[in-house]
Parts: structure tokens; C-alpha cells; sequence
């Protein structure tokens, strides 16, 4: 799922750069339980925030864990956490994930965090960049892999075979490891759900407080898995699958995009001034037309890159996530067909937010990318917080793919994957011809990498926790509303459902039912009956 961070996201660098890096399978815990009392003694030290334009109320601080837990003497991560203290008299703390996988929360919690304030009546407001995620050993694959072969398409690189293009892609994967330091190996919501139990002790808590979004979801569901007696108020928010591989999560967000555009275009065709004109069937035509033209000829940016159609497809996808970056959306596709200006759409291609009115809402220039020696500073190995302007441009999608390709045990070979590539294509085709290419390219993204955990899939069920608050909105365009059924009822008993009827992806921040009842939920344990609806917005 997308999420917060004000980087570039190209498309490139998300879908074909990153398909071929060697990460090692990730175990749910070690049999022989080696001593982590070191990680879970310490206290978090916090001070003013050393980063321009961040509020004055929000602290910052570093907690640390180990780089792998299996073996936590062989080095360790320093991972950077963020809060607002508390109005009143704290009860403890209420810990955010804004979602991704790939978004990093202190950030975010400094640019959105209005939104949550009203949780420091009775919490200190606390989030984290994840392990590999932001300040905190952000991984990367490293300057112009945005360049490589598109495995989904037959003519990329000249040849009918696509096992060429595998090939190319290993090669190019390569520069993955080369970049990202020693926390690739150990990245994944596994090793992320342990990391909370870290910062529960750290911040003085004994039941961790959560509220996750969309991929936060999924690393809330894991953590209560693994620690259920450490579990206390959870809400989970655009709730992501816990059993559907990724070809069938791409077709599902295929077709949520899909609906979402053509709401959209209904939108657009009212206003004299919509890009597409006014009737609705040649608007839609017309968007194929265009990511197809700026696919075959992309135009250039002020930052000396090409903009192409699927550069196109990905930041009309961050926009999508919330009727209230419409008019936006609409204005800067208009200066695109218009003037062939690409700085407006490209604003919406710095990651966007699980949130809607996160960091998704275009502001400032769009990010120009790092320079190599950044990122080498950025991914020293060394475990240490890197400085905000070292973080890589491609952090994101990086974060996304190593993240999602950890925590998925399918590996397609590469003889079937060239069997199967044109019913794919046409599968995906079918779910969205604007978006189709898209996802099934981040479909493919885990090609040549071993086996990620069976955990999630496996495990992660029956939980046998405090009553959690699971959110589903019925027109979520990334996280579908059956997901949340689901997931409640693989969770178990401890799960119960609010039917969100509005649109957009997750509920808090658009939905003032879903705000009052999660807030209630958290502050004071009022839980709404299992089933129970909130009204659309509108």
C-alpha cells in the first residue's frame, strides 16, 4: 500500500530496479531466545526536534534495536521516533504507523499531525521511521535504475523473450544490496512487529497503544500475534490481507484504482476546464491515450529526467486516495495536457499518504534526486540515524518492495513467468487499462529473491488479545472492504468491524463517525457493537 514522505517516486526505481536482490527468508522468532534484556532496558532520551519547519511541541529521539534478533550481538539500528506529549496527565502512549510499507512517520506526525491531536487528551502521540524506512537506515538500489527493462512489456528490451529482461533486472538488482547496507537483509514486518515491542519498553508502557494504516494494519496484526499479551487498544485502519498473494492483491488494487479514476472523470467531466473535456466515455479514452503517448515519448523535467506514462500512473494513484485532492488532481493534469508543465503531477509522486491530507497533498517543489555521495552517507552501514536531506529519493519504493518481497513466501521461476507473462497482461489489462501495467509490474518485483516468511500467512490468526477495532471503508480504492471481513475473521473473536460507507482509502481523518468512534475506542475503551456502520460524508 503507498504512504507518506515527501520523495520522488518513480516508477522506475518502484517496479523494475529492485526485482532481483538477495534477501534471506524471515523467521518469525529464534528457538534459542538469545538476550535482548540491553534493547528492552533502555529509555528513550528526547529533545527538540533539529529539523526546520517542525512544530514546536513535537520531541524527537532515537530508540535502538538489534539488526538481526537472532543473533543481536552482531550490531545493531538506531530507529527515529517522534512525539507530542500528552495535554493532560498521560496514561501512556498511543503509537501511529501511517502505512506504506515505506512511509516514514516522523515526518509525518511533523507535516499531518493535526489530525491526531485530540489522542494527547489522555496519550503522548508517539510514531517511528521503521527499520530501512526515513532516518533510520533508509535502504536504497542507487542512482539510474530507474532506466531498467519493463518485464511486461514484449518489445522493452528488443527481444520476444522475457527472460532477458529477468536477466537484466538480476543484474540491476544487484545494485539493490550494493546500496541499502546490512538492514536489507533483516527488513520485513516481522522484524518491524519486534521493534515495536522494543519502543513499548523503551516508552515506559505495558500494553503497546496502536493505531495503524493500511500497511499499518498488517504490522498491527502481526504484533498481536506475537505479543498478545503485550497488545492493548488497537485500531486498524484500511485493513490490508493477511492471506492473498501478491498477483491477487495487484489485481484487487488494479481494480480499486480503476473505479477510483472514473469517479474521478465523472467529477472532471462537470467543470468546463477538466483535461479530458466533458464527456465522460472519451475522457476515459483519453487517459489511456496519454499514459500511452508519454510511455512512447516522455517529456523532461526541470530536474533533467523523463516523465512517462506509467510516472503518470503512479502519482494519478497517490491522488486518488481522497476526493479531497481532486480539484488539485484536476489542475495539474490540465498543466500537463495543457502546457506539457510536469511539476504539478509530480508533487503527488512523493509517496503519498495512507492518510489523506498527509504528506500525498502537493506543496513545494518536487524532490530533485540525491546525489551519490548522499547516498552513500545515507546508507553507510554503521546502524546510525542518517541527516533528512541524506535520505535516498527512492527510499520509498525501495522500503515498499523489500518490505512486501520479505513478507511474501511466492516466487514465480523464470519459466513461469515467461508462461504466464501474456495471460497476465491481459488479466491485468482487463482489471484497468490505465493502471493494469502498473501493478502487475510490482506483481513481479519479488522475482529472484528467496522466499520471504510463511508467518503472516500462516501464523498470524485466532489471536488471543483485547478487543481490536478494525475499520473498512466501502470505497477504498487500495485496501478493497472486503479485506477488513477477512481479516476479522481470521483474527478471531478479538476483532470487531466498523462498516465505514464513505469513499477513500481509510477512514480516520475523512470520516468524523470513524474519528469519534476510533478516538473514543483509544481514550477510553468505548468499542462500537461488531458490525456497526458510519454514514457517508456526504
Amino acid at each position: 500500500m503507498p504512504s507518506t514522505h515527501q520523495r520522488r517516486v518513480l516508477t522506475g526505481a518502484v517496479t523494475l530496479a529492485l526485482l532481483g536482490v538477495g534477501l534471506p527468508s524471515v523467521t518469525a522468532a529464534a528457538t534459542d531466545r538469545p538476550d535482548l534484556s540491553r534493547f528492552y532496558e533502555q529509555k528513550i532520551k528526547w529533545s527538540g526536534c533539529a529539523v526546520d519547519g517542525t512544530p514546536g511541541d513535537l520531541e524527537c529521539g532515537t530508540v535502538t534495536v538489534p539488526l538481526d534478533y537472532a543473533k543481536p550481538a552482531d550490531g545493531t539500528l538506531e530507529l527515529a521516533m517522534a512525539r507530542v506529549r500528552a495535554t493532560g496527565k498521560s496514561r501512556g502512549s498511543v503509537l501511529l504507523n501511517f502505512g506504506g510499507p515505506g512511509g516514514p512517520g516522523v515526518s509525518e506526525l511533523a507535516t499531518g499531525g493535526e489530525d491526531f491531536m485530540g489522542l494527547t487528551d489522555g496519550y503522548d502521540v508517539v510514531t517511528f521511521d521503521p527499520r530501512g524506512v526515513g532516518r533510520s537506515s533508509p535502504v536504497s538500489c542507487g542512482e539510474g535504475t530507474g532506466d531498467a527493462v519493463d518485464p511486461t512489456d514484449p518489445e522493452a528490451d528488443g527481444s520476444d523473450d522475457p527472460r532477458a529482461s529477468l536477466d537484466l533486472l538480476r543484474k540491476t538488482a544487484a545494485e539493490c544490496a550494493k546500496h541499502s547496507g546490512p538492514v536489507l537483509p533483516h527488513i520485513g514486518t516481522v522484524n518491524a512487529s519486534r521493534d515495536l515491542d522494543v519502543m513499548r519498553q523503551a516508552l515506559g508502557d505495558k500494553k503497546l497503544n496502536y493505531l495503524g494504516f493500511s500497511y499499518g494494519t498488517r504490522l498491527g496484526a502481526v504484533y498481536a500475534t506475537q505479543f498478545p499479551k503485550n497488545t492493548g487498544r488497537f485500531v486498524l485502519d484500511g485493513v490490508d490481507t493477511l492471506t492473498e498473494p501478491l498477483s491477487e492483491q495487484g489485481i484487487a488494487g488494479a481494480e480499486g484504482q480503476q473505479t477510483a479514476l472514473e469517479d474521478f472523470l465523472d467529477w472532471c467531466a462537470e467543470d468546463i476546464n477538466c483535461a479530458f473535456g466533458q464527456d465522460v466515455r472519451s475522457a476515459r479514452q483519453e487517459v489511456v491515450h496519454l499514459v500511452d503517448s508519454l510511455d512512447e515519448n516522455p517529456i523532461p523535467t526541470d530536474f533533467g529526467e523523463q516523465f512517462s506514462g506509467q510516472d503518470l500512473v503512479g502519482a494519478m494513484g497517490q491522488a486518488l486516495y481522497s476526493k479531497e485532492l481532486w480539484p488539485t488532481l484536476s489542475h495539474a493534469l490540465s498543466s500537463l495536457v495543457q502546457d506539457g508543465d510536469t511539476r504539478d503531477i509530480m508533487r503527488f509522486s512523493t509517496g503519498g499518504s495512507a492518510v489523506p491530507g498527509g504528506d500525498a497533498m502537493p506543496g513545494g517543489d518536487a524532490t530533485p534526486r540525491r546525489s551519490a555521495t548522499s547516498r552513500d552517507r545515507a546508507t553507510r552501514g554503521d546502524g546510525g540515524l542518517v541527516d533528512e536531506g541524506d535520505i535516498p529519493v527512492d527510499n520509498l519504493p525501495a522500503a515498499l518492495i523489500a518490505v512486501n518481497c520479505a513478507d511474501d513466501p511466492d516466487r514465480p521461476t523464470a519459466d513461469q513467468v515467461t508462461e504466464d507473462i501474456d495471460k497476465l497482461r491481459a488479466e491485468y489489462e482487463e482489471a484497468s487499462p490505465v493502471f493494469g501495467r502498473y501493478r502487475l509490474t510490482q506483481v513481479l518485483m519479488c522475482y529472484g529473491r528467496p522466499k520471504g516468511t510463511t508467518y503472516i500467512r500462516e501464523d498470524v490468526h485466532d489471536v488471543d488479545t483485547p478487543k481490536m477495532l478494525l475499520v473498512g471503508t466501502r470505497g477504498d480504492p487500495a485496501t478493497p472492504y472486503r479485506w477488513t471481513v477477512e481479516t476479522a475473521e481470521r483474527l478471531g473473536s478479538s476483532a470487531v468491524v466498523l462498516d465505514n460507507k464513505g469513499e477513500g482509502h481509510t477512514g480516520y481523518v475523512s470520516s468524523k463517525c470513524v474519528h469519534r468512534k476510533a478516538e473514543a475506542f483509544l481514550l477510553y475503551g468505548s468499542l462500537p457493537a461488531d458490525g456497526s456502520s458510519c454514514g457517508s460524508e456526504e
